[in-house]
Formats: structure tokens, sequence, C-alpha cells
């Protein structure tokens, strides 16, 4: 959704952590390329900035979603199979601190909603009865890939710190974070790693030469690309787990616009350490 009126739209990480180009569609037909210009993996939501502004729009307005109560009446609209402009309407049905059960300043937390979503709803805006903005529509837990009643949506207050309270950073990257047998036997000398997939056309990554995997393999069940680059640390920060990826992102989020980053490689099994700036 636009949520400011220069042209600043809230989606799902998953949906552009990689992509190439990125393109949106108005109720109109009109297509307007985009600009990843933030990424929080951890919360699943993605700030774009429009090249332009189209004519005839309203901005969605971010409310306050710690005002959201379990029982609360809300509603979701997206394009579910890709039927655009599809409404469905339910409740909070509770709330969820990521790998946590004590809110602290960092923490990244999720509505969870019986509202009809599926595949295609991801990105999609949850509203309260006021119109507002309270959540982005992150993923379905479903046997099947269709609504089963149980949907959760990052929250607007987190989007909000993530993304537009602190300096918004996107490194085009599509990682997979590998550890255990899995992280020996790619003779890592840390317990975990990121293990590149993707890297975007046109992003600091892919000017700055990392490269992503070249040949497909099934991994315990799970089909991986390998042979690309396994980053091992940011500015000292050590790839770990999940929550590690948000370490990271505060400590680029923190430095100025002229300091660079230090990325702590594996290639072809030698340990390379990359300076990358961040201030184009």
């Amino acid at each position: 959704m636009v949520i400011s009126n220069d042209g600043k739209v809230l989606t799902a990480a998953h949906l552009v952590e990689a992509a190439d180009r990125t393109m949106v569609e108005f109720s109109e037909g009109e297509l307007i390329p985009a600009q990843v210009i933030g990424c929080s993996f951890s919360a699943d939501v993605a700030l774009l900035q429009l090249e332009r502004v189209p004519a005839n729009y309203v901005a969605a307005k971010l409310g306050d979603s710690n005002s959201a109560e379990v029982g609360d009446e809300i509603f979701v609209v997206g394009a579910p199979y890709g039927i655009t402009r599809t409404l469905t309407a339910g409740h909070v049905s509770g709330r969820r601190l990521q790998n946590s059960e004590k809110e602290t300043t960092n923490s990244v937390e999720f509505l969870q909603t019986d509202a009809a979503i599926n595949t295609g709803n991801s990105g999609s805006p949850v509203f309260n009865l006021k119109g507002e903005v309270i959540g982005i529509v992150s993923n379905i837990m479903s046997r099947s890939g269709g609504s089963e009643g149980l949907a959760f949506a990052s929250t607007s207050n987190t989007a909000r710190r993530l993304l537009l309270e602190r300096r918004s950073f996107w490194t085009g990257i599509e990682g997979v974070l590998i550890e255990g047998d899995l992280a020996k036997a790619l003779n890592l000398t840390q317990p975990a790693g990121l293990l590149v997939q993707r890297v975007a056309e046109g992003s600091i990554a892919w000017r700055y030469g990392i490269r992503p995997g070249t040949l497909r393999a099934n991994v315990e069940g799970e089909e991986i690309v390998i042979g690309g680059d396994i980053i091992l640390r940011v500015n000292n920060i050590a790839v770990q787990d999940d929550a590690s990826y948000d370490q990271i992102y505060e400590s680029i989020g923190s430095k100025k616009p002229e300091e660079g980053l230090v990325i702590t490689i594996i290639r072809e099994g030698q340990i390379l350490k990359l300076a990358v700036p961040t201030s184009h």
C-alpha cells in the first residue's frame, strides 16, 4: 500500500528481496516502476519508492497497532490468487512476538488473524474499522496452501520502527541460513552462515560483486542453490540465526552514509573481506 504523498510503498519483503525489477500496479491499471529502499527479513516487510506518483490517489494511514486487541474486527484488501481488489474480514486472533515471550524495543511483532488470506495476499494491508493500516500480511500457516483461518501480519508499529524511523537499507540478497551438518560439509569456520542464492541486478550486493549460487541441490528435502558466496560476518557481527539479521540491519542503519561495510565471506574455499560502500 502507498503510505506517503511522495510515493513510498509498504509490502512483504519476501516478494521483493532479490527482485531485479519491481512494478506497482494501481487500480486503474497504471504500472509504475519502484525501487526497493529498505527490507526487514525477520519482520517480512519492505519499503519501496515509486519513480513517480500517480494522479488521484490517497495514501493509506499507518495506525497504531498497539491499540489493536484480540477480538477486534479487521479487514484485508488484496489479490488472492491474482484476483485483484478482494476484501475479506475477520478478527485479531492473537499477538505474537518473534523468538521472544517478552516485548523489548527490538521486538518483531505479528498480528494473528482468522480473516481469509490465501496465496497472493502477501503484502496486503490489514485495516482496523477506522480505515487505518495496522498490519502487513506476511504468511499463512496451511497444509493446503489455502486459507484455514490462521494467518499472520507484521504490525504497523514494527514496520514503522524498522523502515521509517531509521535509515532504510536494501542489500538485494536472497539467502538461506545454513548451520549444523551442512555448515560443516561446506567447511564453515563458524557454526552458521548465509548461503547466497540470488543477487538482484542493480543492488549494492550486485554492484560490489557478491556472487549468487550456480548449482541446484537437494539437501534433506530442501532445494537450495550452492556454489555462491557464504556470508559469515558483517561489520564484525557474525551470522548466527534469524535474530542476527536484525542486529546486522541495525548496525548498517546506524552508520553514516559515507561509512562503509566490511563483509566477510567464504568464496571457493577462501575467506575474503569485501569493503562495500553504503552511500550508493
